[in-house]
């Protein structure tokens, strides 16, 4: 069925602000929707599989944008739209477009230059490349290219994986278990859960797998004390939960009380009642100091790039700058400074991020070390025999999108020693932020 001719006119206006990359642009296109209730679920899904196919392909898209005529915006528009439907699908096109985007069409892109297949802005190829040399670049920025697959997290609480993918097939929604996270499902195409029972009743959430084994590794256990020290929107806090069986206080702590708002519902419908929302205003609030000495694990999934999740939001490729990577290393290190104060002897503290970057993550790991006597690393390894997750890690946990099928992810665990030689549990004070 052809798509009617406005939709070329509503992709390239909503386009049109996304590449200022002043903001999100998941954000910019819901306000877009919001702005035209008269657009139907095909056709708001056409534009955002447009703009997102445009994205992940910026640069070979401008430099074909370069021949052919009329505005330049129109062209990427259509080579965007090309790119998520067919070129006969689309309504209103001149002759001389339809031809010219058939000529494009049989473009063989694997004789372009490194840099434009790449699709990277020049600072991250070149960094790439000076790491891990061309062709695994090449590699990794393909799959960062493709769109994420959709995982699902079982909520323990309410049911087991057989359970869920027998429930899903009567949706009929076909998944597969996740190679490593034990509560993961990959689902096959990508469906609309927000109406099934299974999600309306919190028997499963959507998180992808390489997040599910970062909620993992902190190894949370009953009647612990347990801080999430930079929750959002509170998907790791939820898994963090359900291990926990609903037992122990497990505080969430934000400094969004928008994202903390996201996360109530998210609590109500899980049947979770430990957890503990808590707005803070900075890593050094009264309300962490209070907490300090007493808290059993400590998971930090710090502020970062987000370059690990370019398959969910290419747009960060674009907007994100080398200055504000240095800037974002100073809160990195100082963020986990302070979440140290609140881990009691023998207790552990996990820093994760969702980059592929060395300075927001070795590096991190490693001038946290040396500054803290205290505390001493534990070997990735080992913490991953201990939770039974057969992946193969050194010292740290490397998640890479066309090795595991996750995002990008990045972990280090780290234990404070234990005074006196052993580990002080006996403790559980019930500290109310």
């Amino acid at each position: 069925m052809r798509l009617p001719p406005a939709i070329v006119g509503h992709t390239e206006e909503v386009l049109r602000e996304i590449l200022r990359f002043t903001g999100p642009a998941d954000g910019t296109l819901s306000r877009y929707f919001r702005d035209h209730p008269k657009l139907g679920s095909r056709e708001r899904g056409v534009v955002a599989e447009a703009v997102y196919g445009l994205l992940r392909n910026k640069a070979i898209y401008t430099s074909f944008a370069e021949s052919g005529n009329g505005p330049t915006m129109r062209r990427m528009t259509l080579l965007g739209l090309a790119d998520a439907v067919s070129i006969e699908s689309l309504g209103g096109l001149s002759d001389e477009e339809i031809e010219w985007l058939k000529r494009v069409a049989e473009i063989d892109r694997n004789l372009m230059p490194p840099l434009m297949r790449s699709n990277l802005p020049q600072w991250l190829f070149d960094k790439l490349v000076a790491r891990d040399g061309e062709a695994a670049t090449l590699q990794l920025a393909h799959a960062m290219n493709q769109p994420a697959p959709l995982d699902l997290r079982v909520n323990s609480l309410k049911a087991n994986r057989e359970e869920v993918i027998t429930a899903l097939a009567e949706a009929p929604i076909l998944c597969e278990p996740t190679p490593y996270a034990p509560l993961g499902l990959r689902v096959i195409k990508k469906p609309t859960l927000q109406n099934l029972p299974l999600f309306k009743s919190g028997a499963i959430e959507v998180q992808d797998e390489g997040s599910q084994l970062l909620a993992q590794i902190v190894g949370a256990k009953r009647g612990e004390m347990v801080v999430d020290f930079c929750a959002g929107a509170g998907g790791k806090t939820l898994a963090l939960g359900a291990t926990m069986r609903n037992t122990g206080r497990l505080y969430a702590f934000d400094v969004s009380e928008k994202r903390l708002a996201k996360l109530k519902p998210r609590m109500a419908r899980s049947g979770l009642s430990n957890i503990h929302p808590v707005l803070i205003a900075h890593e050094n609030d009264a309300k962490v100091k209070r907490l300090a000495g007493k808290i059993d694990r400590v998971l930090v999934d710090a502020p970062c790039s987000g370059l690990g999740t370019l398959r969910r939001n290419p747009d960060v490729k674009w907007r994100q700058t080398p200055e504000a990577i240095a800037e974002m290393n100073v809160k990195q290190i100082a963020i986990l400074s302070s979440a140290a104060r609140l881990v009691k002897s023998g207790g552990r503290l996990v820093y994760g991020t969702c980059s592929l970057l060395d300075e927001e993550n070795d590096a991190i790991a490693a001038q946290f070390l040396a500054s803290h006597e205290d505390f001493s690393l534990l070997p990735m390894k080992d913490v991953l025999a201990e939770q039974k997750i057969e992946l193969e890690m050194g010292d740290y946990l490397k998640l890479l999108p066309h090795q595991h099928q996750t995002d990008g992810f990045f972990a280090a665990v780290f234990v404070r020693k234990a005074a006196g030689g052993s580990p002080d549990k006996d403790k559980r004070e019930d500290v109310a932020p």
